[in-house]
């Protein structure tokens, strides 16, 4: 039976444990959603305007990663990279495996995205004299957010979810500080929801963050 006053009590007991687990996750999930947008970004450019050969080159990656488990991916990037040279800590590992797993993803966003926009209009920034940054930045960036948004929101959303999964090479993320909780205290169930209702914290954030920016981006295509 669910004891409030109990599971307030080992929550009180266990709150440091539990911060230091919500930051982790926050940290490790904001770095990758930022880099992989990044990186991303550019893999949409170069599927959608880069040459026969980059093309072939970026669409070999995305597919690569695409059809990789993440889970492939984390232990690659901690275990896979030490055998080349590269020593990465578990965070720095987890943070590279998510941010080339959203990179993937965001790609094909964009790519999908800038190529529902017309033709013309990079043909008409041509013919003004705008340089491909400045027309990507004033032209298509404005009009593909809008579109990118929804679907970019949900990618993020799984960055976060998947971040669950760097238990295995010890980070020490909120799933796995709550696990630590419950094998001193046994209230499975009361932390569980309680990490379960932390992780819908952080993704109702994400998506009101998209929100904000669809709103700003529609008044800024009305203006």
């Amino acid at each position: 039976m669910f004891d409030l006053q109990s599971f307030l009590n080992e929550l009180w007991i266990a709150r440091w444990a539990v911060l230091f687990g919500l930051g982790t996750t926050v940290a490790i999930s904001a770095l990758a959603i930022v880099f992989g947008s990044i990186v991303g970004t550019l893999v949409g450019l170069a599927l959608t305007y880069g040459g026969r050969f980059l093309r072939l080159a970026v669409r070999a990656y995305t597919d690569f990663v695409r059809g990789t488990p993440v889970l492939v991916l984390v232990l690659a990037s901690y275990y896979v990279m030490s055998t080349v040279g590269i020593n990465l800590t578990p965070f720095q590992a987890g943070v590279l495996a998510l941010a080339v797993f959203c990179s993937s993803h965001v790609g094909e966003i964009v790519r999908g995205a800038l190529q529902a926009i017309p033709k013309g209009q990079m043909e008409a920034a041509k013919a003004i004299g705008l340089t491909f940054r400045q027309t990507f930045l004033w032209v298509l960036l404005p009009q593909a957010l809008r579109q990118i948004l929804p679907t970019w929101v949900n990618t993020a959303a799984e960055m976060v979810k998947a971040s669950t999964l760097l238990s295995v090479i010890g980070v020490s993320e909120l799933l796995l500080r709550t696990q630590e909780i419950i094998s001193r205290n046994f209230l499975s169930l009361e932390f569980y929801f309680f990490a379960g209702a932390l992780y819908f914290v952080i993704n109702f954030g994400i998506e009101l963050f998209g929100k904000y920016v669809e709103r700003k981006t529609a008044v800024a295509g009305q203006g």
